[in-house]
């Protein structure tokens, strides 16, 4: 029975969760399997591999060959590496001591490169999130600064209708003043008038 390491997809639509599992190759994508050696989670960055080294390690010995994919996860956690090692092991070119060695030294390595990594995106992401804030404030000033010559601008409006309101009052009071003794001449003129005619 041919063995495959491959990934067996979990999670829901566009959020993909993967587990990593040693199946017979002929089994569906998401069927039996015979051992689940890890998962792999693609949606955080870095991605987030959580992988049992010795299974996989087990199953490689035992002639287990990775899908592409399974590879390249496998050797970023140095299964590959481990599995190498042990080869030379077995031919004596090394002794178990020097391979533990050499796997320690790369792991640590890997690791600072890692958390070099993840300094770097929380840096670059604080980065991002500072300029952000610095320019929602200017955006802010800059709203702030029009509302207040919009307010100015509506009190000015406000004084010149006020001024109109007052100056079309004061013509009208004019008015009424001067038309008030013209209605009181004209009955006079009118009974000057009467009295020529008579």
């Amino acid at each position: 029975m041919p063995v495959k390491i491959r990934l067996q997809r979990h999670g829901k639509k566009g959020k993909p969760f993967f587990w990593i599992v040693a199946a017979d190759s002929r089994a569906k994508r998401d069927g039996k399997f015979l051992d689940k050696i890890g998962t792999y989670n693609p949606n955080t960055n870095p991605a987030t591999i959580d992988l049992n080294l010795d299974s996989a390690v087990q199953w490689l010995h035992n002639g287990a060959q990775p899908t592409d994919t399974a590879r390249a996860i496998l050797s970023y956690k140095g299964a590959l590496l481990k599995h190498h090692l042990d080869g030379g092991v077995r031919k004596g070119a090394l002794t178990q001591e020097q391979a533990d060695a050499k796997l320690a030294a790369w792991i640590d390595e890997k690791a600072n490169k890692v958390t070099s990594k993840k300094e770097g995106l929380s840096k670059a992401e604080a980065k991002a999130k500072a300029e952000a804030l610095k320019a929602e404030k200017v955006a802010n000033e800059k709203r702030a600064n029009a509302a207040a010559e919009a307010a100015k601008a509506a009190e000015v409006t406000e004084e010149i209708a006020e001024e109109t309101v007052e100056e079309v009052s004061e013509v009208a009071a004019e008015l009424a003043t001067e038309e008030t003794p013209a209605v009181e001449e004209a009955p006079a003129v009118e009974e000057a008038n009467e009295e020529k005619e008579a």
